[in-house]
């Protein structure tokens, strides 16, 4: 396949359009949206940039690089277990492994994926990219782009935060991604670790929402 292939398989596979119902969960971000934590595109910009760097992003970015050089289907499957593990609450092991799970089933219109069931997501995303030899660094770039991306959509729409503003954010955003999905490209499971507490915090009091737009 040409690199302008597998571009566009990237960009169908993580596109909001494709059918794993990214814009239902928030990561948590409902829950600090309505204390007033985040309430402007300046704070959204630092939540999510902490995230990347230091929490669910980050976690999801290293897990990300295990699967995708898994050597065989038991390393895989071992990267998957820990992926499930790691979550620090129910609404967030349901937000991955319900999109890991919807992610391969609509994946496999490209043919049979390398494991099934409920999968961390980027445990998913990473083992379908690798097995269509889609390079790590540009499959890396587009699973943190796509991370950031439902979270600014889901400010926009929770803030509520305007289009323009959210386009603002992204564009900050930028140089976290591209330097995360360097870091993460050379990082082992060694280098798993979060330390963006608040951020899990919050998606456990979630739970706990009285009236609730999003799942998790």
């Amino acid at each position: 396949m040409s690199s302008e292939a597998h571009l566009l398989r990237l960009l169908t596979w993580l596109s909001p359009a494709f059918p794993v119902g990214a814009f239902g969960y928030s990561h948590g971000l409902e829950t600090v949206i309505r204390d007033g934590t985040v309430n402007s595109a300046d704070t959204l910009s630092a939540w999510i940039a902490g995230l990347i760097e230091h929490g669910g992003g980050w976690t999801d970015a290293v897990l990300f690089k295990a699967a995708w050089t898994a050597s065989d289907t038991v390393a895989l499957a071992e990267v998957a277990e820990l992926a499930g593990a790691l979550t620090p609450c129910l609404e967030r092991r349901r937000e991955t492994l319900s999109q890991g799970e919807a992610f391969l089933i609509a994946a496999q219109a490209w043919g049979p994926p390398p494991l099934s069931g409920p999968i961390a997501y980027p445990v998913a995303v990473a083992a379908v990219t690798s097995a269509a030899n889609i390079a790590l660094d540009a499959a890396l770039t587009a699973w943190l782009h796509a991370f950031a991306a439902n979270l600014v959509s889901v400010a926009v729409r929770a803030v509520p935060l305007g289009q323009t503003a959210g386009v603002a954010v992204m564009v900050d955003l930028e140089p976290v991604i591209l330097a995360t999905a360097t870091r993460a490209a050379a990082s082992t499971l060694d280098d798993l670790g979060s330390a963006a507490l608040l951020s899990d915090i919050a998606a456990m009091r979630h739970e706990t929402l009285g009236v609730r737009l999003f799942i998790s």
